[in-house]
């Protein structure tokens, strides 16, 4: 575009305001919408009406002659607001919006530099690399620098090159403290070099060229700044150190241009991704803002769920400040439950989630929200368990997620090492130097033989061989040093010798993955309970005919105890398994079944962070515990504890009309029991709106865990935080129950007596043989008819007696 263009191409005619498009705005909306020509900050609460705001000022904008079609800028974070924006605008004005620039950051940073390619030293059809063409071209950088890949992981190079842009740096621009930062610059200067003579870009260099050029070449910089009069910013909380530096290129400080920044610091939830809360106070200050206008009308929620999030967000210390408010009623109040375990809390909200579909609620209106991805895999168990369809928000269910299918393609191994499509799955995974050529001659091999890829592996020579038997020498060694192990047991092996547990800490993600990969080692241990092995039951694998291992099959060589272990028949065959044929048979079916079909009415299962910008009828907020919610890694600073009350206060503002918050006072982690205490967040709720569906401190509850875990302090010398009862890392793992404490958990085994019928909800009606231990260690054996004679952990499963 020519840079010599009037300033009155980007003028509009002045025709009258349409007399319905101020209709039944707030006073707040109306203020906003429009105020004249200056910078503005807009502090918008959730379900405010923020797009229609934005929408509607850009309208009354344009239908008040302050700016035509082509000098619109509005800017978003998502495809899909943007499409909003353009979707509600194309029905409000009678004009192309074709014309418009609203989009994302990268999308108009992308089509600026359509425009001025040449300016930008680009070739005119440019092409963008995704994240995962960025990740090879560094890969293929790494290699021909003959680096090792397992010090500089392609993957992580990428986030340190991506982070350095973001940040508004070049190789030069970068402080170099060490050997490892020295190299990565290297590398960084390398694949710029590389990406400037293939005439590609990646997403963070779209943002940075088009701030570079704007920021070195004035006249270019003031044409901009004459078109767009107005700029208009979506989701201001959520950018980052560049994006707000291209903001000031087209409208800065001191600037007679109305800039709109629309935002909520209260739901500023993404400084893992760089974003920086702190923006929109420096906004305030910069561009010497003097009308704040603050959105608190609420048009989603009822009284008591938006009087629990201001009370909540209320502790933050740093904040703009504003009280969600809304004339719909206080509604029905905030429910609490507290269960005894994980298991437990996912009984109670099946249970609940139930009995609000039969009472008229569609099933996708309800949403289960959980601050860790890992916390899901109970969850799924239960509503696969009650045949209830749920889909995952923005994931992968739990059974489908990499490092879960990897690590499954081990144990595999272990049990089966002639299962191909495990060993192609794992064989190069961590990285062992086996590529694509090589694998290309192993299926040659075993095509030509007949058999598997693991059988053939001798057939290939050379340095691919070499590496081929490694592994294949790795799988034998797992085999055999998990022999006599029991299921949690084989599984922490293999997860420390296949190298998975070490790949993931370097990973910048890994931190998930690895929670992933414990509630595996969760999912295992509840299973072997489950089904009666018994806890300590030895995982042994199947042997080369098929055959399952059992008292009366007992392989030469096997340790004598091996013959008391319990061994448990398929259900549908049969056929008698070890624990880890079965737990594999359990996840394979899980991963298959009860996924919901597209348009399916379906459970909503997510994320708190997957769930901005989402509401609900009915939200269920799980887990909520110390060291979970708030996360443990927040706990060391105050910072961290206020994004997390800041996640706390996105979930609870995604509830319209009804709003769960559970918590437990057990929950298994690395297979065994971790004792909780409820989430501070508790005390910052007003009680007024919460109705407690159990008994505030029941028995081993809240109270129990508190005392538990003072007394475990004071045996370990552990300092408790002042005032507050907590610990610097609040959740622990199985240290010994004081004897003081014991007492309380011998309640009679809920009242269970022998010879009485019971009911279990995977197994039916069974009569009760034997009742023995206490406390967490109760069990109990229960003939289910059918399903044969169980052994179950009272801790764990739900017996219901049946008078």
């Amino acid at each position: 575009m020519s840079l010599n263009l009037e300033d009155d191409l980007f003028a509009a005619p002045q025709p009258a305001v349409s007399p319905g498009l101020l209709k039944n705005l707030n006073p707040e909306q109306l203020a906003a919408v429009t105020l004249p020509a200056k910078p503005a900050l807009i502090l918008a609460g959730a379900g405010s009406g923020k797009t229609r705001v934005l929408t509607t000022r850009i309208a009354w904008l344009m239908q008040t002659g302050q700016i035509a079609p082509a000098g619109v800028m509005a800017v978003t974070f998502t495809n899909k607001a943007a499409k909003e924006m353009l979707t509600r605008l194309s029905a409000m004005l009678p004009v192309n919006v074709r014309g418009m620039w609203i989009g994302t950051f990268h999308g108009l940073c992308n089509r600026f530099l359509r425009a001025h390619w040449k300016l930008a030293g680009l070739p005119q059809g440019f092409q963008i690399l995704d994240t995962q063409d960025s990740q090879s071209a560094v890969k293929r950088i790494i290699k021909a620098m003959n680096l090792d890949e397992e010090r500089f992981v392609p993957k992580q190079v990428s986030w340190f090159i991506a982070g350095a842009k973001d940040d508004g740096k070049r190789p030069g621009d970068i402080d170099i403290g060490d050997d490892q930062t020295r190299k990565q610059v290297e590398i960084y200067q390398a694949y710029q070099d590389q990406c400037e003579r293939e005439g590609v870009v990646d997403f963070a260099e779209l943002m940075l060229r088009t701030y570079e050029l704007l920021r070195d070449n004035g006249p270019l910089r003031e044409h901009y700044q004459r078109r767009f009069r107005h700029v208009l910013v979506d989701e201001f909380q959520d950018t980052n150190r560049l994006q707000y530096a291209w903001l000031k290129m087209f409208a800065p400080p001191g600037g007679d241009q109305g800039v709109f920044a629309v935002g909520d610091d209260d739901q500023s939830i993404y400084a893992f991704r760089g974003a920086l809360v702190g923006n929109m106070s420096d906004f305030e200050r910069q561009y010497r803002v003097d009308t704040v206008i603050k959105l608190e009308q609420n048009y989603r929620s009822f009284g008591n769920i938006l009087d629990t999030a201001n009370a909540l967000i209320g502790h933050n210390s740093r904040r703009l400040g504003k009280n969600l408010r809304t004339e719909a009623g206080p509604g029905e109040p905030v429910r609490v439950f507290e269960s005894n375990s994980d298991f437990a809390e996912a009984q109670w909200l099946v249970e609940e989630a139930q009995a609000l579909h039969r009472g008229g609620l569609n099933r996708k209106e309800i949403a289960v929200l959980y601050r860790s991805n890992a916390q899901s895999r109970v969850m799924e168990s239960a509503l696969f368990n009650a045949g209830i369809p749920y889909r995952v928000y923005g994931g992968l269910r739990f059974f489908e997620r990499a490092e879960v299918k990897h690590a499954l393609s081990y144990l595999r191994l272990i049990e089966n090492p002639n299962d191909d499509t495990s060993f192609l799955r794992v064989v190069n995974f961590p990285t062992r130097g086996i590529g694509a050529r090589t694998m290309e001659l192993l299926a040659d091999a075993a095509r030509a033989s007949g058999r598997s890829l693991y059988q053939s592996v001798a057939a290939v020579s050379g340095k691919g061989g070499a590496n081929l038997l490694a592994f294949t020498q790795l799988i034998d060694a797992l085999r055999a040093s998990t022999q006599g192990l029991n299921l949690r047991e084989i599984i922490e092996q293999m997860l420390q010798s296949s190298g998975l547990t070490d790949f993931y800490k370097l990973d910048k993600e890994g931190a998930d993955r690895l929670e992933n990969l414990d509630e595996l080692i969760n999912a295992a241990e509840a299973f072997v309970t489950q089904e009666g092995f018994g806890k300590d039951a030895v995982a042994l694998p199947v042997d080369e005919h098929g055959e399952g291992f059992s008292p009366g099959n007992i392989a030469p060589g096997l340790p004598a105890a091996v013959s008391d272990a319990p061994f448990s028949p398929d259900a549908e065959t049969g056929e008698i398994m070890s624990p880890l044929a079965a737990f594999l048979t359990h996840a394979s079916l899980e991963a298959g079944d009860n996924q919901a079909q597209a348009g399916q009415d379906a459970l909503q299962l997510m994320t708190v962070h997957s769930a901005k910008g989402l509401e609900f009828d009915a939200v269920f907020i799980t887990g909520l515990e110390e060291g979970l919610f708030p996360h443990e890694n927040s706990l060391s600073d105050s910072d961290g504890v206020e994004e997390e009350r800041r996640l706390m206060y996105v979930a609870i503002t995604r509830a319209r009309q009804r709003l769960y918050l559970s918590f437990s006072q057990t929950r298994m982690l690395h297979g065994q029991t971790r004792y909780n205490v409820k989430s501070r967040f508790f005390d910052e709720l007003p009680e007024a709106c919460l109705k407690w569906l159990t008994p505030r401190n029941q028995g081993f509850g809240s109270g129990f865990a508190r005392e538990y875990q003072n007394a475990w302090e004071r045996g370990s010398g552990l300092k408790s935080m002042v005032g507050t009862g907590r610990v610097e890392r609040p959740a622990f793992t199985n240290p010994p129950v004081p004897q003081a404490m014991l007492k309380k958990v011998d309640n009679e085994h809920g009242g269970l007596r022998v010879g009485k019928s019971v009911f279990h909800t995977k197994f039916g009606e069974g009569v009760l043989l034997t009742l023995e231990g206490k406390g967490q260690d109760a069990r109990a054996q229960v003939n289910f008819g059918r399903h044969g004679v169980k052994w179950l952990a009272l801790s764990v499963a739900k017996l219901t007696p049946i008078d």
